[in-house]
């Protein structure tokens, strides 16, 4: 096959892939070529395995037709760079996704060509987004496609990691798992130094660097990184506690509370226990005024203050 073929195949399924029908003479016209052979480029891609369906007379066309596996896609320097900063911002806290997400932006990232990396970053810096629904530190999302990248190749990373007290120590190792909770993402991996399974919240983690070593998988303990990551959360100490009995069903409060789905116990079928303990007061704040329906609380004198400040001052603004 020659180049010019090859080059000319790959801008038909480009186009294909760009609308939902296309003409033979429509794609005729853009390949400047003749209907004739857009019909035999278009049998060389099926011969290929692309999927693509045909109907003849004044109304047919050609159409990319879903097939047994995704075949690749085939994108323009402003479609790359659309979807990778969408999947940075969407890393970075705005919204939650999932690690198949996070996937997508690492495997992205890793075949942009130098100068469409440089783009998404300078649109990524000057394109902020306001952070309505979420309080707290987000995650670089430059860091995020790093360590997924490690998870991937089962890397050992080294890092500086800055833990509750403030003290900051040199860390290495083995990624595991990159998991989402509420508007924090942490790392799941394996202490090198320590011999042990770790939890690192991502925005404690900085001048993480790949060490260019790898080591085979290892297994996480139960086979389940989320529930392992869960149990860990529930467990770990907090500065604040706060713990409701809300008046209402467990599966309500889960719908309403997002990411504390392991902190919810039911009681019975009308009431449930929700642990809304955290290092941060307005978080606490937050979760609790999202309830919307009536509890009683065991709190910490600091979050009982707090939670009372800010009913007066919600109380002295509406008059």
């Amino acid at each position: 096959m020659t180049s010019e073929m090859t080059a000319r195949l790959l801008r038909l399924l480009s186009l294909l892939q760009t609308r939902r029908e296309w003409s033979g003479a429509d794609l005729a016209d853009r390949l400047e070529v003749t209907v004739r052979t857009v019909r035999r480029d278009v049998d060389r891609l099926r011969e290929l395995g692309y999927p693509v369906d045909s109907a003849r007379g004044h109304a047919g066309g050609y159409r990319l037709a879903s097939g047994a596996a995704l075949p690749p896609l085939l994108l323009d320097d402003d479609e790359a760079v659309a979807i990778a900063v969408a999947l940075r911002t969407a890393a970075g806290g705005l919204t939650g996704i999932e690690e198949t997400a996070l996937r997508a932006l690492a495997k992205l990232e890793q075949v942009l060509p130098r100068r469409l990396r440089g783009q998404v970053t300078a649109v990524q810096a000057a394109a902020a987004g306001i952070p309505w629904e979420t309080r707290g530190a987000r995650a670089d999302p430059a860091l995020l496609a790093a360590l997924a990248v490690a998870c991937r190749d089962h890397e050992v990373v080294g890092f500086d990691y800055r833990t509750r007290d403030g003290t900051t120590t040199g860390r290495r190792a083995e990624p595991c798992h990159l998991v989402a909770s509420g508007n924090l993402w942490y790392l799941l991996a394996h202490d090198v130094d320590k011999d042990d399974w770790r939890l690192f919240r991502l925005d404690r983690i900085a001048r993480a660097t790949p060490t260019g070593r790898r080591v085979p998988p290892r297994p996480v303990p139960g086979d389940d990184p989320v529930a392992f990551v869960a149990e860990r959360l529930a467990t770990a100490p907090t500065r604040h506690r706060a713990v409701a009995t809300v008046h209402a069903p467990a599966d309500r409060v889960r719908a309403r509370t997002r990411g504390l789905a392991t902190r919810i116990q039911p009681l019975d079928g009308t009431t449930c226990r929700l642990d809304a303990s955290d290092d941060d007061l307005p978080r606490i704040a937050q979760v609790l005024s999202g309830l919307d329906v009536d509890y009683t609380l065991e709190a910490d004198p600091a979050v009982l203050h707090h939670l009372r400040t800010s009913a007066h001052r919600t109380l002295r603004a509406t008059g």
